[in-house]
This record gives structure tokens, C-alpha cells and sequence, in this order.
């Protein structure tokens, strides 16, 4: 495989990983308008929490991509802090796939 294809394919992946955060975000608006009228079950009140922290784990990672030299500076630091992530791009292909057929 060429280097074309490996960054064809990292889009790809990337692409599917966007679109499940983007969707557990929808679920999250939800919730937060849901919490507004009536109180949340514990499972709810798990997801708000789980989702909160996902985007506040995006933000610095969106940063460090945004600085110069940042491309090759977010890999690195992701090896040196893997929590850095959001959960739906620590999913495995896989899981992905599984998902994307439901």
C-alpha cells in the first residue's frame, strides 16, 4: 500500500469516527433539553457525563492540530496521552463497522 492509499484510508476511518461523535453529541442536546423538564435517570445522567467529557477532551486535541506543526505534533502526544481522545475515536475499526450497519 502507498502512502495515498494509508492516507485515504485514515480519512475514511476518520470520517466514520466524526460522524458516531457528531451523533452521541445529538444525543447529548437531547438529554440537556430533556433535563430541563424532568429529572434524568442515572444511566441518562452517565451518558451527560460521558459526553461532556468527550468534548472537553476534543477542544486541546482541536488545538494542537491548529498550531503550526500541529499534524505532527497531535500523533505524538496522543501516543504520550491517550485519554486525550474522545471515546469515538478510540473505537476500534471493527466496532465501527458494527455500528454503521445498525
Amino acid at each position: 500500500m502507498n502512502t495515498v492509499d494509508e492516507i485515504k484510508e485514515a480519512i475514511q476511518k476518520n470520517k466514520k469516527r466524526l460522524a458516531k461523535e457528531l451523533k452521541e453529541s445529538k444525543e447529548l442536546v437531547f438529554l440537556l433539553r430533556k433535563s430541563l423538564t424532568t429529572s434524568l435517570t442515572d444511566e441518562e445522567k452517565a451518558k451527560v457525563k460521558e459526553q461532556m467529557l468527550d468534548i472537553c477532551k476534543a477542544i486541546p486535541a482541536f488545538t494542537v492540530f491548529m498550531l503550526p506543526g500541529g499534524a505532527l505534533l497531535l500523533p505524538l502526544l496522543i501516543k504520550l496521552i491517550p485519554d486525550i481522545l474522545p471515546s469515538a475515536f478510540k473505537a476500534d475499526d471493527e466496532e465501527l463497522d458494527d455500528s454503521e450497519a445498525k
